[in-house]
């Protein structure tokens, strides 16, 4: 059964009041996700002289993403004067977590709010954290919405209202360090399922809600914050950023990010990608390929995921299974195989097991190293095309109710 969790008894340990997050019209830009040039712009904005920009933006640097502070009044070696400056210009204050839940199997879903900044209210995204033996991997999101629309995706049901920033983007990553106790002196809550020893975040995946290339340039900009080696220091390996094939973009993200790269891709037709993956219509299954081969870096030690939803009926064939190792020819890839993912309303179902094996046993013989990917935190709505803020889901079951009533009445005239 999941888990609901009353947030203020979240945690074995006493936690200090989240800072305010500002309310629209009077919102104080944030430091996190600058880079250091911006961040140094930013103290002399307040007074800090020029000969002590340097060492004040080491001194912040280590504070949020070493230390993970939320509040500059925690900067020890910060003078009173500056930390009261900085407080009255600028916040550091992590997404609002309007709801936490924990799955049977560990995953856990964060509801981030922030606020509208041009969207007319404060909007909601979700962040999930799949515990593996080894390693812990946060996926995030980068839009609010997507325009994508994929026919699979329960994300896709979401209009888009606006690209996250970069400081909303970095604030996922600390925020969810936070509640996992994986800062320095802190504690992991009671319970939790989290890899044993070491970091309790390894790894980051870009495949929350919204399509990060279509927000590239905040998301350009989060990525090297987060890689930074003096900072949050996630190896660029460890950073995967899924696309369904926004083609002119590939190539540049390789060049400009260095960061793993996965492609959506659940078909092998462009007629059935069409449907699946509309962006397919504009950038076809060649395209998309053509970029992937000259993808920065690519090799048999550094390959591209290529993510594959398991449809019953619809793309698991064993004629699929051949096509796939067909045009993958000459990519260094591995393939993801993904049991779909049921949300209310789907038009899919998932493959059978045994097909879905019968698939996976073909493309590992052709050299391809494919697991099954575990459906993780269904019974949560974390698991991969399930993600909707729950603002969208509570509108929808609304409509929903609104709209039987409305059949009942006409039924009964």
């Amino acid at each position: 059964m999941a888990v609901s969790l009353d947030l203020a008894h979240a945690a074995n340990r006493p936690r200090p009041a989240p800072p305010v997050m500002p309310m629209a019209g009077d919102e104080k830009p944030s430091l996190v996700g600058l880079d250091r040039a911006a961040l140094g712009e930013a103290l002399s904005a307040v007074g800090v002289p020029d000969k002590q920009i340097r060492m004040r933006v080491a001194q912040l640097w280590h504070w949020l993403y070493v230390r993970g502070v939320a509040d500059f009044s925690q900067m020890a070696n910060v003078a009173g004067t500056l930390r009261q400056a900085l407080h009255e210009a600028y916040t550091i204050a992590r997404p609002e977590v309007v709801d936490e839940q924990i799955s049977v199997d560990g995953t856990r879903k964060w509801l981030f709010r922030f606020p509208p900044r041009g969207a007319g209210r404060p909007v909601e995204i979700e962040t999930v954290y799949i515990p593996e033996e080894g390693r812990g991997t946060l996926c995030i999101s980068s839009q609010v919405g997507c325009t994508l629309t994929c026919t699979f995706c329960h994300t896709g049901t979401q209009r888009l209202v606006r690209n996250l920033l970069p400081d909303e983007i970095v604030g996922q990553i600390l925020a969810a360090r936070e509640r996992l106790g994986d800062l320095p002196d802190a504690a992991t809550p009671a319970g939790a399922i989290v890899p044993n020893g070491g970091r309790l975040v390894t790894n980051v995946v870009l495949m929350g809600m919204g399509e990060p290339l279509y927000n590239y340039d905040n998301v350009r900009q989060a990525m090297a914050v987060a890689s930074d080696g003096e900072g949050l220091s996630l190896s660029k390996r460890r950073i995967t950023l899924s696309t369904s094939g926004v083609v002119p973009s590939i190539v540049k993200a390789g060049e400009e990010m260095g960061v793993s790269l996965a492609i959506s891709l659940h078909a092998v037709r462009d007629e059935l990608r069409d449907e699946l993956v509309p962006i397919n219509k504009k950038y076809p299954l060649k395209d998309l390929l053509d970029a992937c081969r000259a993808y920065p870096g690519l090799s048999n030690a550094r390959r591209i995921t290529f993510e594959y939803v398991m449809l019953k009926d619809v793309n698991d064939s064993m004629a699929d299974a051949k096509e796939l190792v067909r045009i993958l020819r000459g990519i260094p890839a591995k393939i993801n195989l993904i049991p779909f993912n049921p949300w209310p309303g789907s038009a899919y179902e998932c493959s059978d097991w045994d097909q879905i094996e019968r698939f996976a046993d073909y493309v590992n013989q052709a050299g391809y190293a494919s697991p099954i990917r575990t459906p993780r935190g269904r019974d949560i709505f974390a698991a991969c095309g399930q993600l909707k803020s729950e603002s969208e889901r509570l509108k929808k079951s609304a409509r929903d109710r609104l709209e039987s009533l409305r059949a009942s009445e006409l039924a009964a005239d």
